[in-house]
């Protein structure tokens, strides 16, 4: 063997240093097991959902189909498209709602006209708190299908304040049905920056669509104009053209086309709504003494009111052990 090829053979080959290999180059993971029993597990994790969602999937929609309506005559609306049906309705007998005889009466025509299929209007009930508003409007639904057909039955649905930007789905759902609705907004009205009341302006009135034919709107708020006083005041003092900024927001009220005005009750009045309970409930007092507790009661709760007239039904009941059965 020649001095060059001995040389050649006796220097060691070029090693690759560590940093210059690993430039550049993602690093791998070594523990093969450990990778396969992660993606064995990911797997069964996503198998599992899929079989959740599923199930929820197939329970809840149901409950928003226009099929379903026949199932309940009171649902709840939830803003994910879903109808949730009340079997039973918190309500209080029309024959029970004192004071409030006017308005009553126009609700309950109101109503029946658009029950038969009649023009009717929009309603606001404002006004005093605690004197019958959101009760007056589940007791008329209630009078209004005694005696009618289950094909003919009015439905009621609720739709909670907080969710009045999706008004408008709903109205798409309801469109298509056969039953015609109540759709009803308790304790209704707007504060600060909330530009959710457009969605019920187009609703109401000013939208291409505008409001079904199978569907009415009831709503209840303790102002007039659904909106406070300083917003309404904040708008004139800091719009370009006061007066058009005001009228915007203040003609949101005047798309309903009823309004009902609930002012607080006489003190004549708040003792016939005591005496009234007291005698559908079989509450026996004397006369003097239920009229002395009340209006006890009525000046430690600072107002009269049905409210506050139920609220003194429930504790003399309580107190003298009777039972208010199908309140």
């Amino acid at each position: 063997m020649s001095k060059k090829a001995k040389k050649t053979a006796a220097q060691p080959a070029p090693r690759a240093t560590p940093k210059a290999a690993s430039r550049g180059q993602p690093k791998t993971a070594t523990k093969g097991p450990a990778n396969t029993l992660n993606g064995a597990t990911a797997e069964r994790i996503a198998i599992a959902l899929e079989a959740i969602a599923g199930h929820l999937s197939a329970a809840s929609p149901a409950a928003g189909r226009p099929e379903s309506f026949g199932s309940a005559d009171a649902f709840v609306w939830h803003p994910d498209g879903r109808l949730s049906p009340v079997p039973r309705v918190s309500r209080v007998e029309l024959g029970l709602l004192k004071g409030i005889d006017r308005m009553r009466d126009i609700l309950i025509e109101n109503t029946e006209r658009f029950a038969d299929g009649l023009p009717a209007n929009n309603a606001l009930l404002w006004g005093a708190r605690g004197m019958g508003k959101s009760s007056l409007v589940k007791a008329t639904h209630a009078d209004i299908n005694v005696d009618r057909k289950p094909a003919d039955r009015l439905k009621l649905i609720e739709i909670h304040r907080e969710d009045i930007e999706s008004l408008p789905g709903l109205m798409d759902l309801l469109r298509s049905s056969d039953f015609r609705f109540i759709v009803f907004c308790d304790d209704l009205s707007f504060d600060g920056n909330d530009a959710s009341y457009k969605s019920l302006k187009a609703v109401l009135e000013g939208g291409i669509e505008g409001r079904p034919d199978n569907v009415i709107l009831y709503a209840t708020s303790n102002r007039r104009h659904l909106l406070a006083r300083e917003m309404i005041e904040n708008e004139r003092s800091t719009a370009i053209n006061p007066g058009e900024a005001v009228e915007e927001k203040v003609s949101l009220s005047d798309r309903f086309g009823l309004w009902l005005g609930f002012h607080r009750c006489s003190q004549d009045e708040y003792l016939a709504m005591v005496r009234g309970y007291c005698g559908h409930f079989g509450i026996e007092i004397a006369d003097e003494e239920l009229e002395r507790e009340a209006l006890e009661w009525s000046t430690t709760r600072g107002s009269r009111s049905g409210r506050v007239a139920w609220q003194f039904t429930q504790e003399l009941a309580g107190r003298l052990g009777v039972r208010l059965a199908g309140k």
